[in-house]
């Protein structure tokens, strides 16, 4: 049986590199994509040459400039990255129908049925991040494996301009000598507990007694094992027939600020109200998903009467969703995300006989914003609270 060959591409500091891009004078400069540094704004991207300064995402903004006062901060220019992203997308989809986007810079690729076609894993993979280097003029990292953790994993373990294949026979030695904290579910209140108790690799982890463990880990005790053994059955999940649209982001550092994460959660709701648009979608139901620095996870939904792509209704019902979690059971945060779900074509299905002015006037203003912030960047108009 034909075992799986999985590629993951992550493209390396994609936003920052789109600016460098476009502007070849920014290549080589420490490049912060951010809401302004005079306000509460967050950094959605810093080039690799600002992270030298511990500039990373989700910062403050104004930290960010305390830390790189030579920081060129530019604003946020999401619809010129969802045209990107696009492009990108294309040029895997020419290798396999197989691609599951994880936000607009990553993605998984199921290639197994295609190595008759194009080669090797490793051929096409190469061949992906040639196309975009040549195409797009950015630098991708690369990471192939059989199934989709090791391929991630792969894909972090030589940034920028990685290429790294992990096979079942040396899988376990790449894994070994990690720290715990690569292995997903562990975060840094179980890492701390895993240390203390003296585990602090990989290996260490998988020799440790299972009942240690299921001290430590309850209930995660074997989906933590398989995957420090390099086990991961999750099939890629094609986007041909999307279910939902999301953006999700994992901080470098917990985050606990209120307005912090409003500004967070609004610039991933600007990103999938615009791939929406772009894909000509509308979507019923809101989502958020909200995971504690424990990794305990909750989601929070809500549906609307109509389905819709305009930012400034997804917004509100996004906005209420995060005020009543963060009333209820607030909480310094790991990773927050936000998806629209119950697809339907623009235009499509049961539509109100006489439309509701407001609804058009944000649909107009929504493409208004669209084509404006595609020239000039996000921050040129903002919206209200």
């Amino acid at each position: 049986m034909q075992r799986r060959q999985i590629i993951h591409v992550d493209m390396d500091a994609f936003y920052a590199s789109v600016e460098q891009r476009d502007n070849p004078e920014l290549k080589g400069k420490p490049v912060i994509v951010a809401g302004s540094p005079d306000g509460r704004g967050v950094v959605s991207a810093a080039s690799y040459e600002a992270r030298t300064f511990g500039v990373h995402s989700a910062m403050p903004a104004a930290r960010a400039h305390r830390l790189c006062p030579g920081g060129i901060f530019l604003p946020v220019r999401m619809s010129r990255y969802v045209e990107v992203s696009r492009h990108i997308r294309e040029i895997f989809h020419r290798y396999t129908p197989e691609v599951e986007p994880l936000s607009l810079d990553e993605a998984f690729m199921d290639v197994t049925g295609c190595l008759r076609l194009f080669g090797s894993a490793e051929a096409i993979g190469r061949s992906i991040k040639a196309d975009i280097g040549n195409e797009c003029q950015l630098v991708a990292s690369v990471g192939i494996a059989e199934n989709k953790f090791l391929a991630k994993l792969a894909s972090d373990l030589d940034k920028p301009d990685g290429f790294v294949i992990i096979t079942a026979e040396n899988a376990q030695s790449v894994l070994d000598p990690l720290d715990i904290r690569r292995i997903w579910g562990i975060g840094k209140v179980t890492a701390r507990s895993l240390q203390n108790a003296g585990i602090s690799t990989v290996a260490q982890l998988r020799n440790t007694p299972r009942r240690v463990l299921t001290g430590l880990l309850g209930n995660q005790t074997d989906p933590i094992l398989n995957l420090a053994r390099g086990i991961d059955d999750r099939p890629v999940e094609p986007d041909t027939q999307a279910k939902s649209i999301s953006a999700e982001q994992t901080f470098a550092t917990d985050i606990s600020d209120k307005d912090a994460l409003l500004s967070v959660l609004l610039m991933q709701v600007e990103e999938v109200a615009q791939r929406l648009r772009a894909d000509r979608l509308q979507g019923r139901t809101v989502t958020l998903k909200i995971r504690y620095g424990d990794f305990k996870t909750l989601t929070r939904s809500a549906s609307l009467d109509q389905p819709t792509h305009t930012t400034h209704t997804l917004w509100q019902l996004a906005k209420q969703l995060f005020l009543k979690w963060h009333t209820t059971s607030p909480g310094a945060l790991r990773l927050l995300g936000f998806g629209v779900s119950g697809l339907s074509a623009e235009g499509s299905g049961q539509t109100m006989l006489f439309a509701e002015p407001e609804d058009q006037k944000q649909k107009k203003l929504d493409s208004a914003f669209d084509d404006i912030r595609k020239k000039y960047g996000d921050d040129i108009l903002k919206r209200g609270g």
